[in-house]
């Protein structure tokens, strides 16, 4: 794995670029051969003492992408770390699952996780609840006054202009935001 460190509104210094590599190169063990890829991380503070980290592991197999906020800038690389770990996880159980006839999915993941711990990872992707409702024409305000009363971060609405499904749904920042389904 290749580094690449930077920081925003701090000196990245060697203890902290050692802590970060030393966490993220942990996660080597879970491929059978080391990941020839570029770490990107960002390091962020805020002036109300907020530090911000985010981490983007571009591979061949997948991509993986974390941000933590947290006022300890160690505690944040270890929650990514964490982080990072479960989607490797969580992908490894998604492959396993579509190639468990063929048994190709060990040539990218090595073996980790014993039938236990698949069986929690598979418990994790199970769908829990279902809804069903019919979509009601209306415009994106509508849509987020309904969001908003309903007290969720999303909603789904069909555009009464175009006929088009899209969802409305809040930012972090408190704002929102709009997707139109093509």
């Amino acid at each position: 794995m290749h580094f690449n460190i930077r920081g925003e509104n701090i000196e990245v210094t060697p203890a902290i670029r050692e802590y970060v590599e030393k966490k993220i190169t942990k996660l080597e063990r879970y491929f059978s051969e080391s990941p020839d890829a570029n770490v990107n991380v960002n390091l962020k503070t805020y002036n109300d003492k907020t530090a911000k980290v985010e981490v983007t592991i571009p591979m061949s197999q997948l991509v993986l992408r974390a941000e933590e906020d947290h006022v300890d800038m160690y505690a944040a690389i270890d929650l990514i770390t964490d982080k990072l770990e479960r989607q490797i996880r969580k992908h490894k159980t998604k492959v396993n699952r579509k190639f468990r006839e063929k048994g190709s999915a060990n040539e990218f993941f090595g073996s980790f996780e014993s039938a236990a711990a698949t069986e929690v990872e598979e418990d994790e992707l199970e769908i829990v609840r279902q809804k069903r409702f019919d979509l009601k024409p209306m415009d994106s305000e509508e849509a987020i006054l309904q969001m908003d009363l309903l007290g969720h971060s999303f909603f789904i609405y069909t555009d009464a202009e175009t006929n088009s499904t899209n969802i409305v749904y809040k930012r972090k920042d408190g704002k929102y935001g709009l997707i139109e389904a093509k």
